[in-house]
């Protein structure tokens, strides 16, 4: 069987790695290099608890399902690759300031409930004024861009093909049927098409009307800060006034803003000064830490917010995107199901069926 995939980021390049696996020809297409987009810039985090909460619901099922599978998929990555991702199980720290933000936790269920005495012995840099907290053990993280880099290295070390600098630009489509896909520089045929091109996914051309949703583009912006001195960062990931706070070697990660902006990835000085102010609010002690890193990303978004993962209504034509949040904590599910139903050995998820729009 010959694959072709739009998008090398997180997703595209672990279905193209596991249809490989599978003895699939895999060829993947990037618009410009490998997992330099949202993948990139994420922050790495899969954080069942921290994006779903409470919730019960086919997303959070299928977090919860993915989060599972994290453990040997970033084992099994590394082999595969020979470079370290940085996985490691290192727990959440979910912090309320009030009083009616405790009270919110109360459905949270597999998490520890602590006072406000005992959530600052556990993050001493925690301010004072803060109502109790969470503690979920099971959450976990991993360095995004590491992953990236390891994804598209065991890709091409199991045969597959990586095409950096070659955007799609339209298919060749007849009797509803995908024939084939053009790019500046070749005419691509293929027995599958995977469209996993992120906030990009609804840009390509030769489609009939509908095939495909619309996936807009969420920008996010992040910053990361470190202490001048040498100093302790916090082992877990802590959440809290509206931000996110990820410890990543010696630089403290914060995210992220969520504006719809259409394509514009440029870093803004208001962005910056919201999620430092933010942060500063959680943890007094790092107004005086530097900012060492400013950047953006495109979340991709589907029009309800779930997942488009699965047959398009022009056969041969797969969709992987709209993971918004997610792409991370979603990868190792988002990789098995599709891989599989573009092999016929899988069924369609009804809840993130392209065809629902």
């Amino acid at each position: 069987m010959n694959v072709v995939i739009v998008g090398a980021g997180v997703a595209g390049l672990a279905i193209g790695w596991r249809l490989r696996q599978a003895g699939a020809e895999v060829t993947i297409l990037e618009r410009t290099q490998p997992a330099q987009a949202a993948t990139w810039a994420a922050a790495g985090m899969i954080a069942v608890a921290g994006e779903m909460g409470a919730a019960q619901s086919p997303e959070a099922g299928f977090g919860h399902r993915s989060a599972a599978l994290w453990p040997d998929f970033a084992h099994e990555i590394e082999d595969a690759s020979g470079q370290q991702i940085g996985y490691r199980k290192s727990g959440a720290l979910f912090v309320a300031r009030t009083a009616p933000e405790l009270a919110a936790f109360d459905s949270w269920n597999g998490v520890e409930r602590l006072d406000a005495a005992t959530a600052r012995t556990r993050e001493p840099m925690l301010a004072d004024a803060i109502a109790g907290a969470l503690w979920a053990p099971d959450e976990a993280q991993v360095d995004s861009r590491a992953l990236g880099q390891a994804l598209a290295a065991a890709f091409v070390r199991a045969g597959g093909v990586l095409s950096a600098n070659e955007a799609a630009v339209r298919f060749d489509v007849r009797d509803g049927i995908a024939l084939a896909l053009h790019t500046p520089f070749h005419r691509y045929e293929a027995d599958a098409f995977v469209i996993a091109a992120g906030a990009w996914s609804s840009s390509l051309g030769g489609l009939p009307e509908g095939t495909l949703p619309q996936v807009r583009p969420v920008k996010g912006e992040l910053i990361a800060i470190r202490p001048k001195t040498a100093k302790a960062l916090p082992h877990e990931v802590v959440w809290g006034n509206q931000v996110y706070l990820v410890p990543r070697g010696d630089r403290l990660l914060i995210g992220a803003t969520m504006v719809e902006a259409g394509f514009d990835t440029r870093v803004t000085d208001e962005a910056a000064n919201w999620l430092a102010a933010r942060a500063i609010g959680l943890m007094p002690s790092l107004a005086t830490w530097e900012v060492v890193e400013r950047w953006a990303g495109l979340r991709p978004a589907a029009a309800d917010g779930l997942p488009v993962l699965g047959r398009t209504n022009v056969d041969r034509l797969f969709l992987a995107s709209g993971q918004f949040r997610n792409g991370i904590l979603f990868a190792p599910a988002v990789a098995d199901a599709v891989s599989k139903m573009v092999l016929g050995q899988g069924g369609e998820i009804p809840t993130f069926d392209p065809r629902r729009f």
